[in-house]
């Protein structure tokens, strides 16, 4: 990097010391930007980057509630309302034991450039608690959802920030958020969460979104390569609702999806995966992929604590949690004849990973492109609350892959234009960068 980036990066490492994801996020955007900088002169007088790479707000709050022993337990609540330049903030929230600032940080970080890539005007932001759903009651995960908006509700709209689900927050735990949210509000504002109840403002095709647009956008890297999913393998990490629609658009796109896994190990599925069980034990019994296995019938073998990425595959999806891909497994998957990564969670592959797939010239496609589906459909969702009209599954998917297709072809005529051609890292994070940069830039320094 040049020496002003250099300077730069370092202010903001100093500033925001042990979070490493954050730390993560930050330095490989900044790396994309050096080939920016000497363009836009402009971003550096502004201190556009000092400025983007600072929250607007940082809300940090205590969550007490009571468990079914009648004992008061504590966890703690974060939004980071990070970057508001092209619209409201709009990002998930994440219940899930390791939620801590610096990890909500970085995916509010990267959420800033992934909604700008949409093209739909939200902001950037991100939120959650280190409250853990896993092994709770249905009684206290409503305890607890009702003392954490009990706190949120007051920073959060429509026009201000827009929620979302994210890891541990699915349409329950979004049900019994709004609920609490319009008790303390007294009105129905359906546009200030997204991912909510078909019957109370929710979006078709929401649920499937991440997933849909992670596959979408694996297909479209495939076919600038004049290749198909077309009887290939994939394998996808996770099991959540990422996976689960990343597994159901490839096999609509012709792949053969062999993979999905858990905090406890990963299942092997040759013949391709049983979606409606899959679906059946993760979606509605709320249970182990092991048992996946166990009434797959002799189809399917479980790998206890392994490693999903030693399975030979040539696409792959992954769909689980940050970082869960290093060096060691992209060695293992390029000599297993890997030719495409889109990343349908939050950074999930390692600097060294990335860097490994670039060498070898294979589709990468980052997750603040990949996975932009998500949140491009909770913007659709807030269109619609906003209309109070409801649109049909056909014409939201239409909506959907609209968006994506635009993503690819914007992160690739970007790098094109960059010198970088076929670099989906440079394209996203300039091309999501530059939209943010040149508003802050009308309004002033703000």
């Amino acid at each position: 990097m040049t020496v002003s980036l250099d300077a730069t990066l370092d202010a903001v490492l100093r500033r925001n010391p042990g979070e490493n994801e954050f730390h993560q996020a930050v330095k490989e955007v900044f790396e994309s930007l050096e080939l920016l900088h000497s363009r836009h002169p402009e971003y550096a007088e502004a201190a556009i980057l000092e400025r983007i790479a600072e929250p607007e707000r940082q809300i940090i709050f205590r969550v007490p509630w009571v468990d079914d022993e009648g004992k008061v337990r504590v966890n703690r609540g974060f939004r980071i309302e990070f970057n508001s330049a092209l619209g409201p903030y709009k990002g998930g929230l994440r219940f899930h034991r390791s939620v801590n600032l610096g990890i909500v940080k970085f995916l509010g970080f990267e959420q800033i450039f992934k909604n700008s890539l949409t093209g739909l005007p939200i902001g950037g932001g991100k939120g959650g608690s280190d409250f853990d759903p896993h092994g709770k009651s249905e009684g206290e995960i409503m305890r607890f959802c009702q003392s954490f908006m009990t706190e949120l509700f007051r920073h959060i709209g429509p026009d201000t920030d827009v929620p979302a689900g994210d890891i541990g927050v699915g349409g329950r735990e979004i049900g019994y958020l709004f609920g609490q949210y319009k008790r303390l509000a007294n009105r129905f504002d359906a546009g200030t969460l997204t991912g909510k109840g078909l019957s109370w403002g929710g979006s078709l095709v929401r649920t499937e979104a991440t997933g849909y647009g992670a596959a979408i956008f694996a297909n479209e890297m495939l076919k600038a390569k004049g290749l198909d999913f077309e009887g290939r393998s994939v394998l996808v990490s996770g099991s959540g609702n990422v996976a689960l629609y990343s597994i159901e658009k490839v096999q609509q796109l012709g792949g053969v999806a062999i993979t999905a896994s858990d905090s406890s190990g990963y299942v092997v599925d040759e013949d391709g995966i049983d979606l409606d069980l899959l679906k059946q034990i993760k979606e509605v019994e709320r249970g182990r992929i092991n048992e996946y296995a166990e009434r797959r019938g002799g189809k399917a073998k479980f790998v206890e604590g392994g490693n999903v990425w030693d399975v030979p595959g040539e696409i792959a999806l992954p769909s689980a949690t940050q970082n869960e891909l290093d060096g060691e497994s992209a060695k293992t998957l390029l000599k297993n004849g890997l030719i495409a990564v889109a990343e349908g969670a939050n950074m999930p592959s390692t600097p060294e990973a990335v860097d490994l797939f670039q060498e070898a010239n294979i589709a990468f496609g980052p997750g603040k492109a990949a996975n932009a589906g998500g949140v491009a459909t909770s913007a659709l969702e807030m269109q619609q609350n906003a209309a109070r009209d409801s649109w049909t599954f056909e014409d939201t998917e239409k909506r959907l892959t609209d968006i994506m297709v635009n993503i690819h072809d914007t992160c690739a005529a970007t790098a094109e234009e960059y010198g970088r051609p076929g670099d989906y890292v440079v394209g996203a994070n300039i091309a999501g960068f530059q939209k943010v940069a040149d508003a802050m830039l009308d309004f002033g320094v703000i």
